[in-house]
């Protein structure tokens, strides 16, 4: 495999980019927004001067993954001789069907159609192609260019052939992938999703503030960020739907979401993405102003 496609150039879409041009694959990078791609480029080339800068990689390879770049607005054109294609678009599956059905129809016959869902069955996804063998989740972390991590999500049919390649390409970007099955949230939020729920919960209930939560666990468990921030991070409406389809698909009460979070959601307080969510944050960017006013 030598040429990648990436549907989506959002903040997962791009870190996706990044990697596989960074690591000497030719990256097809596809919107319907021409200014979209042109904001992708440039957090690309930013994150890549950052790199640069830390040491961690040489000028030169920062020039050389910005080359191996090109965007496309077309879906056909992106995507026609890619050897594999990585839709990371919204979580939402009504559009990740859409995209997959098309992307069936124009992709090569060899190709590997993967997915970058958090919590969406690739076994569905999978449905709608005639390659479902040749279907497999690829659920990055963010950031992209940082995590190690990559959750390789196998659908009911998909192939050992599929997975194997995934598999050995996850480790040519100097990732570490790790195989799950198919059943809602996967591993990482079937376990993460619960905590931040309880942790809102907790809020609700008045037990404590935003603040005392968040430094319990980073205290106490050593995590790097508290549930509550990274729930904002994440983005409220995200943790929200993945919620929503464990709450589906398990039919079990203990992931139904706790509505303080579905309130915030419901009033576009959506976390960092919005400005606002559990903390408040300075417009466009991740850095904290204050915690919210659910704080003691």
């Amino acid at each position: 495999m030598n040429h990648i496609a990436v549907i989506g150039s959002g903040t997962m879409g791009n870190g996706i980019a990044h990697v596989f041009a960074q690591y000497g694959f030719r990256v097809s990078l596809i919107d319907i927004s021409e200014e979209a791609l042109k904001k992708a480029l440039a957090t690309i080339e930013k994150n890549l001067n950052r790199q640069v800068e830390k040491g961690t990689i040489a000028a030169e390879t920062k020039q050389q993954a910005l080359a191996n770049i090109q965007t496309f607005t077309s879906l056909k054109e992106g995507i026609g001789q890619a050897d594999l294609v990585v839709e990371a678009a919204t979580e939402n599956v009504d559009l990740k069907l859409k995209i997959f059905k098309e992307m069936d129809e124009v992709a090569k016959a060899s190709a590997i159609l993967a997915t970058n869902t958090s919590s969406i069955s690739i076994t569905k996804i999978a449905s709608v192609t005639k390659r479902p063998q040749q279907v497999i989740g690829m659920h990055f972390m963010n950031p992209v260019p940082v995590m190690k991590l990559v959750e390789v999500i196998r659908g009911y049919a998909t192939s050992d052939e599929t997975t194997k390649a995934t598999m050995e390409l996850s480790k040519k970007l100097e990732k570490i992938p790790v195989e799950v099955n198919d059943y809602p949230g996967f591993v990482a939020n079937r376990i993460l999703m619960p905590m931040i729920n309880e942790a809102i919960y907790s809020l609700y209930e008045g037990v404590a503030g935003v603040h005392e939560i968040d430094t319990v666990m980073k205290l106490g468990m050593a995590h790097p960020m508290g549930p509550l921030q990274l729930a904002d991070f994440i983005g409220l409406d995200v943790c929200l739907s993945i919620l929503r389809v464990l709450h589906d698909g398990f039919g079990n009460p203990k992931y139904a979401p706790c509505p303080l979070l579905v309130n915030m959601v419901q009033a576009g307080h959506k976390g960092v993405k919005s400005g606002n969510g559990f903390y408040q944050y300075k417009a466009g960017s991740k850095d904290l102003v204050v915690a919210s006013r659910f704080n003691k």
